[in-house]
């Protein structure tokens, strides 16, 4: 018998070498498959005669009944039956492996909500445990904080103001420290630019009122200095009519009006304005997501201490969006802020809280729409006194359930 080897990309490769090199009646003893493809193992039986032995009888084996060889259509089905078989064993293997993980993930993910909502639970009970406490222990505390939160004063900002009370307060000498302690922490620039001059440019986002503040500023500084030392320039070639708008605040208190295609232009028109003392620039109005804004406010920081950024931020944003405007501008570095729409805002404690920690002082109030008259230098005081009573006016009421959440927590350390 013979015995040979034969390896093909495929099943019927390796059939083929087995009929060119054993013949049709080769048997096929086994498949397996290799890194280069498919191994057969073939073997064929061709007995040589013998040569019979004088003295020793002659023995006649009995005929093994004929079998029939199988034939190479047979064999390779046959072959190509048990790969396929072999196949679906390892898919069903895999996709049985694949079954468990999902299983194992899905429970796994099921327990860690389970964990998550009991530790909220435990969290919650304790905040309430914790706020009931100090309500006993610290009425006057918790009765300021309540106030304080629907004032719109951001959590952190009324436990810090709280905390530095005197431990033995009324409710009213507590209200008037509370007053006290937010006036001092907001800064203010007060009406310097009125009363110096300077080079300011407005930035901001779209719709808060730059060119209007702008007027205001050009319209007082005339009233009260005349417009010889009065220049506007306008760099706003994005919203349609903008330069004309300038224009026209121009011609209305006679001073001269410069304007530029882009940003980049500002700090050379700069140099060339110098006799002029009081300088205002309108800057294009973009979102705080504009891909843009970084590339034009780098643009306006080439000019360097020549030129001074105030933001212009609207009071009736809310505070979660002031806070993302405070922090994308943050790059035009500005001194100071106009505080516009004040008369359109529901609540004023989230935009100071936002502006006291991000020391961002000030510089102008303005809420109307009229030139110039609804424009004001800021006072903290008044600032502070006007979100307490636009609380009041507004019936704003601090919900138990969010007190709880928000200040049990530090209960503890207020108490």
């Amino acid at each position: 018998m013979k015995i040979t080897k034969h390896v093909g990309a495929d099943m019927r490769q390796a059939m083929r070498s087995v009929r060119e090199l054993l013949g049709p009646d080769a048997v096929i003893m086994s498949t397996r498959r290799t890194a280069g493809g498919v191994e057969i193992t073939a073997a064929i039986d061709f007995d040589a005669e013998q040569p019979e032995s004088a003295a020793s009888p002659r023995y006649e084996a009995p005929a093994p009944e004929p079998v029939a060889p199988p034939s190479y259509a047979a064999a390779v089905a046959a072959a190509e039956a048990t790969f396929a078989s072999e196949e679906f064993t390892r898919t069903a293997s895999a996709q049985r492996a694949s079954a468990a993980a999902a299983a194992t993930n899905m429970l796994e993910a099921d327990m860690g909500s389970e964990l998550k909502s009991l530790r909220r639970i435990l969290e919650t009970q304790l905040a309430q445990l914790a706020w009931n406490d100090l309500s006993r222990r610290a009425p006057i505390q918790t009765e300021l904080l309540r106030e304080l939160t629907e004032v719109g004063l951001a959590h952190d900002f009324a436990a810090q103001v709280v905390a530095q009370l005197p431990p033995r307060s009324d409710l009213t000498q507590a209200r008037r420290l509370a007053i006290a302690t937010l006036s001092q922490q907001l800064l203010v620039t007060g009406d310097r630019w009125l009363d110096q001059g300077g080079r300011v440019a407005l930035v901001g986002p779209t719709g808060v009122g730059k060119t209007t503040s702008l007027a205001k500023l050009a319209v007082r500084w005339a009233l009260r200095h005349g417009a010889r030392d009065l220049a506007l320039v306008s760099a706003d070639a994005v919203r349609f009519g903008a330069h004309d708008q300038i224009r026209g605040i121009g011609q209305l208190i006679g001073a001269p009006v410069f304007t530029v295609d882009e940003c980049a232009q500002v700090p050379e028109l700069l140099t060339r304005l110098g006799p002029y003392r009081f300088i205002l620039v309108d800057t294009p109005g973009c979102s705080q997501r504009d891909a843009q804004l970084a590339g034009r406010l780098a643009e306006l920081s080439t000019a360097g201490a020549q030129l001074e950024t105030a933001l212009v931020l609207a009071a009736s944003t809310q505070a979660g969006a002031i806070e993302e405007t405070v922090a994308r501008f943050a790059n035009a570095n500005p001194a100071s802020c106009l505080l516009t729409k004040v008369d359109e805002a529901a609540s004023l404690g989230g935009v100071l809280s936002v502006l006291t920690r991000a020391r961002l002082p000030i510089s102008y109030v303005c809420e109307g729409q009229r030139v110039p008259e609804d424009l004001r230098p800021a006072r903290a005081l008044e600032l502070v006194s006007s979100a307490v009573r636009l609380a009041h006016t507004s019936g704003a009421a601090a919900d138990e359930d969010l007190l709880r959440r928000r200040f049990g927590e530090v209960a503890h350390a207020l108490a």
